[in-house]
């Protein structure tokens, strides 16, 4: 999406964003998402993002973060744990080794740097 615009968060169209096996440490978690828009080198990205109950781990880039609905909890490696609720703002470091504890579908709106 180029220009000046305004979408819907709650409600856009999510692709499926399948997660690596060796990602999944309990359930059957989904993720889906959609990027809203990107740099020219590829480094900036905004986007929704989705994922289903389970537990998953991840190493993230610098992100902030909304979450629009759904809770989880978030523990960092050798750092904090998060809770995340309809309203949190979030931050994450790049090289951050996460587990994600997804217990309601939680959709966020998220900007990532590379």
């Amino acid at each position: 999406m180029e220009g000046s615009h305004a979408i819907d968060a709650a409600t856009v169209a999510l692709e499926p964003w399948p997660l690596p096996e060796e990602a999944i440490v309990a359930g059957r978690p989904e993720v889906r998402g959609r990027v809203l828009r990107e740099s020219a080198d590829g480094r900036v990205e905004h986007g929704v993002w989705e994922h289903t109950p389970g537990t998953s781990t991840d190493t993230e880039a610098d992100e902030v973060f909304v979450v629009l609905s759904g809770r989880a909890t978030v523990e960092v490696e050798g750092g904090p744990t998060l809770e995340l609720a309809p309203g949190t703002v979030g931050f994450l470091r790049a090289g951050d080794r996460t587990t994600w504890t997804v217990h309601e579908t939680l959709r966020k709106v998220y900007h990532l740097t590379r």
